[in-house]
């Protein structure tokens, strides 16, 4: 199975198909799987496609201490991926923390990235600090979080109802809800804000939002469009997971971006 060295230890990704790299990355406590529905077609459609798991995730290492798995480090640990496995310049796909996560990269490192496909994206504006420091509290966490998971989630679907059972179990846990709780708290990090650094945003953009999402609705879209200029939105009347809920959906607007993004890469 394919391991990457990083920070943070020894992470996973699933790997299928060749071509122009298209990078996934999920939401907290959620893993690569989220994405399966999107990740055979778009491998079937001529790109190399990378599924990874974040640290404390799916099957990825969890660090010693879990406390140190914040959104700063999940932002260094797709460094250390992207230079680990010297992928050219690539597109990344990006839900929750993992597009913020894509967003820092794109802006400490532009030459990695050809285009952002941000999905219910944080980062990108103002966060709360009172909210993520209260679920930053573990024992908290291990309470909320599988309530809340139903909630941003609208699991109306076999796949999302997976999906949200999954996420919930490993909420439940002590080591999941150490992980889920680092995460939260470091919502409220100065350093997780990107609102004032969109503008400096060189790749090309698509926001994609499901508009039933309790922990990001479509307002917050409305904000980050207005941080990232010359981003397109596009919603869909689904959760947080857009890609799993709607996947046929979801490739019927990236497709066309990608095909985009990779012509004007030729031109680089």
């Amino acid at each position: 199975m394919p391991y990457v060295a990083t920070r943070a230890g020894q992470v996973f990704y699933a790997e299928q198909g060749a071509g122009l790299p298209v990078v996934l990355l999920h939401a907290t406590l959620h893993d690569h799987t989220d994405c399966d529905a999107i990740a055979g077609p778009l491998a079937e459609s001529g790109y190399r496609v990378l599924a990874v798991d974040w640290p404390g995730h799916g099957r990825s290492d969890t660090p010693a201490d879990p406390r140190a798995i914040t959104a700063v480090l999940l932002a260094g640990v797709l460094a250390d991926l992207v230079t680990e496995l010297d992928l050219p310049p690539a597109v990344f796909i990006g839900n929750s923390v993992g597009g913020y996560a894509a967003g820092r990269l794109a802006l400490d490192q532009p030459g990695h990235v050809l285009g952002l496909v941000l999905v219910n994206t944080g980062g990108f504006v103002r966060p709360s600090r009172v909210i993520p420091r209260v679920i930053g509290i573990p024992a908290v966490s291990r309470v909320v979080l599988p309530r809340l998971v139903p909630g941003y989630m609208k699991p109306d679907s076999e796949p999302l109802r997976a999906i949200t059972s999954r996420v919930q179990a490993r909420a439940r846990t002590r080591a999941g809800a150490a992980v889920g709780a680092a995460l939260w708290r470091s919502f409220a990090d100065p350093a997780y804000d990107l609102s004032a650094d969109g503008h400096r945003l060189g790749a090309p953009a698509l926001l994609i939002w499901g508009e039933r999402d309790i922990n990001l609705p479509l307002s917050v879209a409305r904000q980050v469009q207005a941080a990232i200029p010359g981003a397109e939105l596009r919603t869909h009347r689904t959760g947080h997971v857009v890609f799993a809920a709607d996947p046929g959906g979801f490739l019927a607007e990236v497709m066309p971006f990608l095909a985009s993004v990779a012509t004007s890469g030729r031109g680089r």
